[in-house]
Protein backbone atom coordinates (compact mmCIF):
# COMPACT_ATOMS: atom_id res chain seq x y z
CA UNK A 1 0.00 0.00 0.00
CA UNK A 2 3.02 2.40 0.83
CA UNK A 3 4.69 1.49 -2.54
CA UNK A 4 1.50 2.55 -4.21
CA UNK A 5 1.65 5.54 -2.38
CA UNK A 6 4.43 6.24 -3.68
CA UNK A 7 4.20 5.90 -7.06
CA UNK A 8 1.05 8.00 -6.80
CA UNK A 9 3.38 11.30 -4.76
CA UNK A 10 5.58 10.56 -8.03
CA UNK A 11 3.28 10.78 -10.41
CA UNK A 12 1.22 13.46 -8.92
CA UNK A 13 -2.14 11.65 -9.21
CA UNK A 14 -4.34 10.00 -6.97
CA UNK A 15 -7.78 9.87 -5.71
CA UNK A 16 -9.18 10.92 -2.75
CA UNK A 17 -11.16 7.98 -0.58
CA UNK A 18 -13.70 8.07 2.08
CA UNK A 19 -12.48 7.56 5.18
CA UNK A 20 -12.67 7.71 9.14
CA UNK A 21 -10.55 8.19 11.52
CA UNK A 22 -10.14 5.87 14.55
CA UNK A 23 -7.64 4.24 16.88
CA UNK A 24 -6.49 7.80 18.80
CA UNK A 25 -8.21 11.04 19.11
CA UNK A 26 -5.77 13.93 17.86
CA UNK A 27 -5.08 17.27 18.67
CA UNK A 28 -2.72 18.95 15.83
CA UNK A 29 -0.81 21.68 16.12
CA UNK A 30 0.14 23.17 12.02
CA UNK A 31 1.68 26.75 11.47
CA UNK A 32 0.87 27.22 8.28
CA UNK A 33 4.77 28.08 7.05
CA UNK A 34 6.05 25.17 9.07
CA UNK A 35 7.37 22.35 7.11
CA UNK A 36 6.15 20.00 10.66
CA UNK A 37 3.10 19.47 12.27
CA UNK A 38 2.62 18.19 16.21
CA UNK A 39 0.28 16.07 17.18
CA UNK A 40 -0.47 14.64 20.60
CA UNK A 41 -2.26 11.44 20.00
CA UNK A 42 -4.59 10.14 22.72
CA UNK A 43 -6.20 6.98 24.06
CA UNK A 44 -8.47 5.34 25.81
CA UNK A 45 -7.23 3.81 29.42
CA UNK A 46 -9.36 2.66 31.91
CA UNK A 47 -11.94 5.35 33.00
CA UNK A 48 -10.83 8.06 30.89
CA UNK A 49 -7.73 8.82 28.10
CA UNK A 50 -4.17 9.26 28.41
CA UNK A 51 -1.35 10.76 25.85
CA UNK A 52 -0.28 7.98 24.40
CA UNK A 53 2.27 9.99 22.38
CA UNK A 54 3.61 13.02 20.80
CA UNK A 55 3.63 12.44 17.14
CA UNK A 56 5.99 15.23 14.72
CA UNK A 57 4.92 15.13 11.17
CA UNK A 58 7.22 16.06 8.28
CA UNK A 59 5.42 17.67 5.61
CA UNK A 60 4.78 20.98 3.28
CA UNK A 61 3.89 23.73 5.07
CA UNK A 62 -0.41 24.35 4.86
CA UNK A 63 -1.87 24.99 1.54
CA UNK A 64 -5.39 26.11 1.71
CA UNK A 65 -7.97 25.12 -1.21
CA UNK A 66 -11.78 24.72 -1.73
CA UNK A 67 -11.78 21.27 -0.14
CA UNK A 68 -9.94 22.62 3.13
CA UNK A 69 -6.50 22.42 3.56
CA UNK A 70 -3.77 20.21 1.69
CA UNK A 71 -0.86 18.75 3.63
CA UNK A 72 1.91 16.71 1.64
CA UNK A 73 3.22 14.35 4.32
CA UNK A 74 7.04 13.58 3.69
CA UNK A 75 7.31 10.07 4.95
CA UNK A 76 9.95 11.13 8.03
CA UNK A 77 8.21 11.28 11.01
CA UNK A 78 9.47 11.65 14.91
CA UNK A 79 8.10 9.49 17.32
CA UNK A 80 8.25 11.48 21.51
CA UNK A 81 7.17 9.85 24.66
CA UNK A 82 4.38 11.59 26.80
CA UNK A 83 7.11 12.74 29.38
CA UNK A 84 9.50 14.08 26.37
CA UNK A 85 12.42 12.23 27.79
CA UNK A 86 12.71 10.02 24.53
CA UNK A 87 12.61 10.18 20.65
CA UNK A 88 12.73 8.30 17.60
CA UNK A 89 13.41 8.43 14.53
CA UNK A 90 10.24 6.65 12.14
CA UNK A 91 10.43 5.85 8.63
CA UNK A 92 13.77 7.24 7.46
CA UNK A 93 14.30 4.28 5.07
CA UNK A 94 11.05 5.34 3.33
CA UNK A 95 12.07 8.91 3.01
CA UNK A 96 15.58 8.28 1.89
CA UNK A 97 13.69 6.10 -0.85
CA UNK A 98 11.32 9.10 -1.69
CA UNK A 99 14.59 11.10 -1.86
CA UNK A 100 16.27 8.79 -4.62
CA UNK A 101 12.89 8.63 -6.57
CA UNK A 102 13.15 12.33 -6.92
CA UNK A 103 9.51 12.63 -4.74
CA UNK A 104 11.64 15.07 -2.35
CA UNK A 105 14.12 17.48 -4.12
CA UNK A 106 16.94 18.91 -2.64
CA UNK A 107 15.08 22.45 -1.94
CA UNK A 108 12.73 20.05 0.13
CA UNK A 109 15.23 18.21 1.76
CA UNK A 110 16.78 20.94 3.21
CA UNK A 111 13.61 22.48 4.39
CA UNK A 112 12.95 19.31 6.35
CA UNK A 113 16.52 18.88 8.02
CA UNK A 114 15.80 22.76 9.17
CA UNK A 115 12.61 21.93 10.32
CA UNK A 116 14.60 18.63 12.08
CA UNK A 117 16.94 20.77 14.10
CA UNK A 118 14.39 23.20 15.11
CA UNK A 119 12.13 20.55 16.81
CA UNK A 120 14.62 19.05 18.28
CA UNK A 121 15.62 22.39 19.82
CA UNK A 122 12.08 22.43 21.33
CA UNK A 123 12.23 19.08 22.33
CA UNK A 124 15.96 20.19 23.95
CA UNK A 125 15.13 23.05 25.96
CA UNK A 126 11.38 22.83 25.61
CA UNK A 127 9.82 25.35 23.75
CA UNK A 128 6.26 25.69 21.62
CA UNK A 129 3.73 23.24 22.53
CA UNK A 130 6.63 21.34 24.26
CA UNK A 131 6.88 24.01 26.71
CA UNK A 132 3.46 23.38 27.89
CA UNK A 133 3.51 19.47 27.48
CA UNK A 134 1.54 18.85 30.72
CA UNK A 135 -1.14 21.49 30.05
CA UNK A 136 -1.74 20.16 26.22
CA UNK A 137 -1.68 15.89 27.99
CA UNK A 138 -4.58 17.22 30.07
CA UNK A 139 -6.33 18.76 27.27
CA UNK A 140 -10.01 17.38 26.21
CA UNK A 141 -12.45 18.35 23.54
CA UNK A 142 -15.94 19.77 24.75
CA UNK A 143 -18.44 17.55 23.28
CA UNK A 144 -20.56 20.72 23.42
CA UNK A 145 -18.50 22.80 21.29
CA UNK A 146 -20.20 23.02 18.02
CA UNK A 147 -18.49 21.20 14.90
CA UNK A 148 -15.69 23.86 13.00
CA UNK A 149 -16.79 25.26 9.60
CA UNK A 150 -13.75 26.36 7.25
CA UNK A 151 -14.79 29.04 5.70
CA UNK A 152 -14.97 29.52 2.26
CA UNK A 153 -11.50 30.90 0.69
CA UNK A 154 -11.03 33.99 -0.94
CA UNK A 155 -9.62 32.64 -4.02
CA UNK A 156 -8.60 29.30 -5.00
CA UNK A 157 -4.92 28.47 -4.05
CA UNK A 158 -2.39 26.22 -5.50
CA UNK A 159 0.31 24.00 -4.77
CA UNK A 160 3.48 25.86 -5.13
CA UNK A 161 6.44 23.93 -4.79
CA UNK A 162 9.15 25.57 -3.32
CA UNK A 163 11.93 27.44 -4.88
CA UNK A 164 14.11 25.08 -6.96
CA UNK A 165 11.79 22.24 -5.77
Amino acid sequence: MRTEAFEAMATGEWEFAAGVWQEADLLLWKPPTSWFSINAFFVLDGDGRRLRNWYVNFEHPTCRTDAGFDPLDLIVDLVVAPDLTRWEWKDEDEYAHLRRLGIVSDTEHHAVDAARGEVLAMLTDPSGVFAQAERWAAWRWEPAWPTPRLPRPVAAARRVAPEGG
